[in-house]
């Protein structure tokens, strides 16, 4: 697909980052939590997440895959990398992006929600790289939240009935399937929308369980941290688990329909913790895949670009009830259906 002008002459893809090696650890963690007040017993005891799997964060790799099948979908164009909490950092790449003399480039994020951190949060890291580029600093265009996107709910569809391929033959038909998203403080949840984030999450797994037959499922939350007395988006997954092998569940298809990629949360959260309490409880576990580097996510970046180019509609799935919408705000300005096309940092955007 060629992306020629009044369009972009780069893409940016930006994500969270992850370390590469060991000594790498605690410096990203402490990136991540600067500011925050997290204790420091309570990163060494996530370091050791990290530690167990080498040092090493699946993101980046992954990452680095995407960027290729991108290049395939967009072989007209360059594709940049940039990271908020680690090499390479999206700073970096911005100001590479100048020396290159790019004027206007299209910024994909791994993440498809909207909310602070799923969004808002990037936006920032825009304008902090802009501001690090200086005065020539290239044009930045966000674009739109994705999580209703006919290739992003194929692509879980597709990774569920895989997955329960690997369960016991006559424990198939009666695995339950339960989604999971990273869980987020309510206050947080109830500031963008409101609720904006939980509903985008419910929506999805709804077209997705919809999309793999699944009339009846659950959707659960994982990954919280932070003071107890601080009520974050439950039930917990591990409390979940458990809660089905009392009631003699026994075997679970769990879709980390939160994540587009294998984050540290995904392969020490559910692919170690939540699969030995599996084992322990007896039940048969099986964990659908992630989009990671499928051809079909680089395709679902180029059509949102394709969309904003050409000011066509937004590619969505819609399900039986109303879409929880790209009612977030960028900038205090109500986001259009293209959500983050409104999120121009530089010039104005065009279509």
């Amino acid at each position: 697909m060629a992306i020629d002008e009044p369009g972009f002459d780069a893409v940016l893809l930006l994500s969270f980052g992850g370390p590469e090696a060991p000594d790498e650890v605690m410096p990203f963690l402490e990136n991540v939590t600067r500011g925050r007040g997290i204790p420091a017993e309570r990163l060494v005891d996530v370091a050791e997440h990290y530690l167990h799997f080498g040092g090493v964060s699946p993101i980046n790799g992954i990452n680095r895959a995407l960027i290729e099948q991108l290049r395939v979908q967009l072989p007209d164009i360059p594709v940049y990398f940039g990271n908020r909490n680690w090499q390479p950092y999206v700073e970096d790449a911005v100001v590479a992006m100048r020396d290159n003399g790019i004027r206007r480039a299209a910024v994909f994020t791994t993440s498809a929600w909207g909310g602070y951190s799923s969004c808002t949060q990037y936006v920032e890291d825009i304008a902090r790289a802009r501001a690090a580029a200086g005065d020539d600093a290239p044009e930045l265009v966000k674009l739109r939240h994705y999580f209703d996107h006919p290739l992003l709910v194929e692509m879980f569809a597709e990774a569920i009935s895989a997955a329960a391929a690997t369960l016991p033959a006559d424990l198939r038909d009666e695995a339950r399937l339960v989604f999971t998203a990273h869980s987020i403080p309510i206050a947080a949840d109830e500031k963008h929308g409101p609720r904006l984030y939980s509903r985008q999450v419910g929506y999805a797994t709804r077209l997705v369980a919809a999309a793999a037959g699944y009339p009846d499922f659950d959707q659960v939350w994982q990954s919280r941290s932070g003071p107890a007395r601080i009520p974050w988006l439950e039930p917990d997954v591990a409390d979940h688990l458990a809660a089905l092998g009392q009631k003699g569940t026994r075997a679970v298809i769990v879709c980390p329909i939160g994540f587009v990629a294998d984050h540290i949360e995904v392969v020490w959260d559910l692919d170690y913790e939540l699969r030995l309490q599996a084992e322990n409880a007896g039940i048969a576990f099986a964990r659908a895949r992630t989009p990671n580097a499928d051809p079909r996510f680089a395709r679902l970046a180029a059509g949102l670009i394709q969309e904003l180019r050409t000011g066509s509609e937004p590619a969505r799935v819609v399900g039986p009830d109303p879409v929880p919408g790209y009612g977030c705000s960028v900038n205090g300005e109500p986001c259009s259906p293209h959500c983050c096309s409104a999120a121009s940092l530089g010039r104005q955007a065009k279509s």
